[in-house]
């Protein structure tokens, strides 16, 4: 997915500093997964498996570098998505804690997959409705492409938890691992409020009744439980990172250290 170069729609989005951050966290769910995605090349359960996990990253990779840059112009700094992926330290980043998580076996990242691709596929729906053009036409770009990543989830948590009892287990035991961290997902804080308040962008928090059915839904078909966790993990957006966050950011930044400013 490409940044338009109209002189038009990039004067249509004024500097504003809470849609700047807006962006910038949507971009860095984006690229955070599409990085821990990245680690499945080659350790994928099948041949097939491996390629579309590195597909789904490339797409996720693709809207990061839209979201990144975009940010960069409305906060007037000019920004490219390359500085932002790594030029920044580990508190800088603000992606909501359910995708950094390290992937576990393959189950648990089925899981992570399910929650989240429902969730991006109804945030970039609300986000094709509005009012400013560019931002529209990104969402119902990114909506049809995040589609495909909810079907691959829906249709691999299907099979594990109809497959064997040792596959159902494993599937029921990813969705309680990232059940907690699904509510930072759709939580509204000021800088949403305000975006919210003028009508810049939608607010995800309404979503999560749909969410929650929808998932309910595979869930239930699958043969599992929906989890009701005991506590909410939240602080990805304010920087506020897991333990497994700062090895994960030094593989993805590990090149751009070695060879500062290096043209390839």
């Amino acid at each position: 997915m490409t940044l338009s170069t109209d002189p038009a729609a990039t004067a249509a989005i004024r500097a504003d500093a809470h849609l700047a951050v807006h962006l910038l966290r949507l971009g860095d769910d984006a690229l955070v997964l599409g990085q821990r995605l990245c680690q499945w090349i080659t350790r994928a359960p099948t041949i097939e498996e491996d390629m579309a996990l590195s597909n789904i990253a490339l797409d996720l990779i693709g809207h990061a570098r839209v979201l990144l840059t975009l940010s960069g112009q409305v906060d007037g700094t000019g920004r490219t998505e390359d500085e932002f992926a790594y030029t920044r330290g580990d508190r800088e980043f603000t992606n909501a804690l359910l995708v950094e998580l390290g992937n576990g076996d393959f189950a648990a990242t089925v899981a992570r997959q399910l929650v989240y691709t429902h969730y991006a596929v109804l945030h970039y729906e609300a986000l094709a409705g509005c009012a400013d053009a560019r931002l529209a036409g990104f969402g119902e770009r990114a909506a049809k492409e995040v589609a495909f990543h909810r079907m691959h989830a829906d249709n691999w948590t299907l099979r594990l938890g109809l497959g064997t009892p040792e596959s159902s287990r494993r599937m029921q035991r990813g969705l309680e691992r990232v059940w907690p961290y699904t509510a930072e997902l759709f939580d509204e804080d000021e800088v949403l409020r305000h975006l919210v308040a003028e009508g810049t962008v939608p607010s995800p928090a309404p979503l999560r009744p749909v969410w929650e059915r929808r998932i309910g839904e595979v869930v239930t078909r699958a043969g599992l439980t929906v989890p009701t966790p005991r506590w909410q993990a939240r602080g990805g957006r304010a920087g506020l990172h897991t333990e497994e966050f700062g090895p994960l950011i030094a593989e993805m930044q590990s090149v751009h250290r070695q060879f500062p400013g290096g043209r390839w």
